[in-house]
């Protein structure tokens, strides 16, 4: 899954893109004929709207989000991974294979990576970045709470 970056001139959008694209980011199960009613257009209207987004990748997919509490990962880690000298891509190869890893960025700055981790415990820590840190160097960070959950960018 690689989240492209676009590179042509970015979409228009007029208010009935951005309340179909909220409506959409609230619950993306809705049904077209409901999505319609939100949004005041009739129901092949919408279903165009959807299709043309997606042409023009506004939407890049649909997708479902899951509670990692309720499959045991109790913990969230934020890691820095700093890759020594040679070892960038490696240190990427290695962070893609561990499924723990459910983000990671390539960033600017003295670190390379910027990682999250979900974590059934504190014990699987070790255990985890020793696969990365053979390669790299590590700053570690245990999430308390998320005061912004991943949203939508600005659409107006």
């Amino acid at each position: 899954m690689s989240k492209r970056l676009a590179t042509s001139t970015p979409a228009s959008l007029d208010d009935t893109d951005r309340a179909l694209l909220a409506a959409l980011a609230e619950d993306a199960r809705q049904a077209v004929s409901e999505l319609a009613r939100a949004v005041g257009l009739s129901a092949p209207s919408t279903a165009e709207r959807i299709r043309r987004l997606e042409a023009q990748g506004v939407i890049e997919r649909f997708t479902v989000q899951i509670n990692p509490r309720a499959l045991g990962f109790t913990l969230q880690a934020i890691v820095r991974v700093k890759p020594l000298p040679g070892q960038l891509h490696l240190v990427e190869e290695v962070i893609r294979r561990i499924p723990e890893f459910v983000e990671c960025d390539k960033v600017t700055g003295d670190d390379c990576f910027i990682c999250r981790l979900y974590l059934h415990s504190i014990e699987q820590l070790d255990e985890i970045l020793s696969k990365v840190t053979e390669r790299a160097e590590t700053s570690t960070a245990i999430v308390k709470s998320t005061p912004v959950e991943r949203r939508l960018p600005p659409l107006g």
